[in-house]
């Protein structure tokens, strides 16, 4: 009796150490994770190191030789925000994941979409920007159509990019009336339009904003709003919660306050930066 009441004492010792030790062993892998997080890296550092690749208008080089475009301001004021300072590790795309992996950088900040086959390698923010395919109509053919129905007609022409289904899809869902027809590239469809020979293309933007700027006398665009929608996120290392907390936050922050629509806008639905680089 003496030995079995001895032994309850020792259980029920053990059992009210438990919590103390489960939380004193949740803080040292927090402290583990925290002190592994990219974010530490960062900051110990002193200096944002960001993964891109030039793509207009994401990132692109100026008359200057500077880069310049709507990653490089996102991930300028992300290290803005940090305290440190910023250097940019241009990647070929088809190399920048394994890059990301092998430490190269911290983050890519490059337009990536989020795809269910890039969230096996690594992880992604919450959405920082949405692209979107836009419309680039002909003055003369579709010049007095009310928008969008008066492009709903079985006379009506729209071209695509032989293989972008989110521009066939489009036009199928909202105008299915008209007719499609396909070119082998974007400049050659926007041509037919810039001709008189079709009345209107799809393109991601900003090439239909960039077509109406270099043919204003041929070129309009109906509307600016998005008529298909795609989700951009920064990339990350799995396993880095901190990180993810991070810059999922500073996307959320700088999406309510206006910053990143702003930038976005700029980039995307102008060309008032087009004087800074030199056309093609």
């Amino acid at each position: 009796m003496k030995v079995l009441k001895t032994s309850l004492t020792l259980l029920l010792g053990l059992l009210l150490m438990l919590p103390a030790y489960t939380g004193a062993l949740a803080g040292e892998t927090q402290q583990q994770l925290t002190s592994e997080s990219v974010i530490e890296t960062i900051k110990k550092r002193g200096k944002l190191m960001v993964g891109m690749s030039t793509f207009v208008p994401w990132a692109m080089r100026n008359k200057q030789g500077e880069l310049i475009g709507f990653e490089i301001d996102v991930a300028k004021k992300v290290a803005e925000d940090m305290g440190v300072d910023i250097e940019f590790v241009p990647t070929q795309w088809s190399g920048i994941i394994p890059a990301l992996i092998a430490g190269k950088f911290d983050v890519i900040i490059g337009g990536m979409s989020v795809t269910p086959q890039r969230n096996l390698t690594i992880n992604f923010t919450t959405p920082y920007a949405h692209s979107g395919m836009g419309i680039a109509a002909s003055k003369k053919l579709a010049g007095d159509f009310a928008w969008p129905e008066g492009f709903n007609r079985s006379d009506v022409i729209f071209v695509c990019r032989r293989g972008v289904t989110p521009c066939t899809d489009a036009v199928e869902k909202i105008w299915p009336k008209a007719k499609i027809r396909q070119f082998d590239d974007d400049t050659m469809a926007f041509q037919e339009v810039v001709n008189g020979n079709a009345h209107a293309t799809l393109s991601s933007h900003p090439k239909p904003v960039k077509f109406t700027y270099r043919y204003p006398d041929a070129l309009y665009m109906p509307t600016t709003e998005n008529l298909s929608k795609g989700d951009e996120a920064f990339g990350i290392r799995k396993g880095d919660p901190d990180a993810l907390n991070f810059f999922s936050n500073w996307i959320m922050v700088n999406t309510s306050n206006g910053w990143l629509e702003k930038r976005h806008h700029y980039w995307f639905k102008t060309m008032d930066w087009a004087d800074q680089v030199d056309q093609q």
